[in-house]
């Protein structure tokens, strides 16, 4: 329409600046012709991301590169690409280019302090068009990505609870275990066996691994749990949650695990680096919107606990209600602790102060965590 315009206004107007008018906005007009039937499918749009696997507050870089076949001049290029939100805290991940004649692009965006949690990078958007604006075309390209980002965890030495019922609760520094110079038996591998446990006469002579059991002389295996009810604590609680889970199996201490979301997760008491694995991706997508209460959880899933193991609640909410829920299995003779998670400086008020006195009667222990001062809850335990 705008050609029409212009070759209709010199043809009836005529003279020198109507005829100029014409000739300098037809290159324009046939760049946009042009434009509008180039293809963009050709172009290929690719990411590379360094892995797949993170920390919390480490740094991902993202590269993008788009490569095009046909040699054609591009007025300007813009590359976004379209990345979960809570990843990009303030910053932007597109670019506007003036390529000309390249036919290949590159460009870096850096996302700092990655928070917890599965992250997706879902498609790449390229834009082209004219330069005044005439013709702008869009393409989008499905290139879906997905990263994980583990909690962030801090390196602590964990001291081992051990239960006495006549003296109380008491730190112990000895890890006593199987006693591996008796096998009572055997059994199938499981994951976080060791590789000296295996029998090879019995493994050959049923053509599949088996593992020999051993007498054991006393456990201090522990199984955890952690408070998904929404709380503004909820993150230390998961980091806290990472670095005891770490700390237990680096000392050689099975450990077992149970939170609530919509559907429960129960995780059995095993060890070895594939438990750790197992427990960290899962505490990576963990959300706090669980429907159940700690005290409802303990009260319809203590049959999952074993009286000789340490068990270990994790939460943000010390009621008088989760300390008559304690109370009751530590009647029954189950090894208790409560890491009650608390903000920075911020100590025990003169009712958790109370509660915790009123529970200690109970043998069951209270320790307040700190974000990064989580070897503190170790210390206490090893004074006491």
């Amino acid at each position: 329409m705008l050609i029409g315009a212009a070759f209709s206004y010199a043809m009836f107007q005529g003279g020198f600046v109507s005829w100029f008018l014409f000739y300098s906005f037809l290159p324009f007009a046939v760049y946009g012709l042009v434009l509008a039937v180039y293809p963009l499918r050709d172009w290929d749009v690719t990411r590379k991301l360094a892995k797949h696997e993170y920390n919390a507050k480490e740094t991902l870089t993202v590269e993008i590169q788009v490569k095009r076949k046909i040699f054609m001049p591009i007025f300007y290029l813009l590359v976004e690409d379209s990345v979960s939100p809570v990843l990009l805290n303030n910053l932007t991940s597109k670019k506007l280019f003036f390529p000309g004649f390249k036919r290949t692009i590159r460009f870096k965006y850096v996302l700092d302090e990655l928070p917890r949690g599965e992250h997706a990078f879902y498609h790449t958007t390229i834009k082209i068009g004219d330069p005044f604006g005439f013709m702008e075309k869009e393409w989008e390209i499905q290139n879906l990505e997905k990263i994980i980002v583990f909690p962030e965890y801090e390196e602590v030495i964990y001291n081992t609870f051990s239960n006495h019922y006549e003296q109380g609760t008491v730190a112990s520094k000895n890890i006593i275990q199987r006693d591996t110079t008796m096998a009572a038996g055997i059994r199938e591998y499981r994951p976080g066996d060791r590789f000296s446990w295996i029998n090879w006469k019995a493994s050959a002579k049923r053509n599949d691994i088996m593992i020999k059991e051993f007498e054991q002389r006393q456990t201090e295996d522990v199984f955890i749990l952690l408070d998904c009810k929404e709380h503004d604590a909820f993150e230390t609680m998961v980091s806290f949650t990472a670095t005891l889970i770490r700390s237990i199996l680096k000392k050689g201490v099975q450990v077992g695990f149970l939170s609530t979301e919509k559907e429960k997760t129960v995780f059995p008491i095993r060890g070895g680096e594939v438990q750790q694995r197992l427990l960290f991706h899962h505490l990576a997508k963990l959300k706090n919107n669980s429907p159940v209460s700690l005290v409802q959880l303990l009260e319809s899933e203590f049959f999952v606990f074993q009286q000789n193991t340490a068990i270990m609640l994790i939460t943000a909410d010390f009621s008088k209600e989760l300390i008559k829920a304690v109370s009751l299995l530590a009647a029954r003779k189950y090894n208790l602790n409560i890491f009650l998670a608390k903000d920075s400086n911020k100590g025990l008020s003169n009712e958790e102060l109370f509660l915790q006195s009123e529970v200690f009667r109970s043998r069951v222990r209270v320790i307040p965590i700190e974000k990064g001062r989580f070897q503190n809850a170790f210390l206490e335990v090893k004074t006491r």
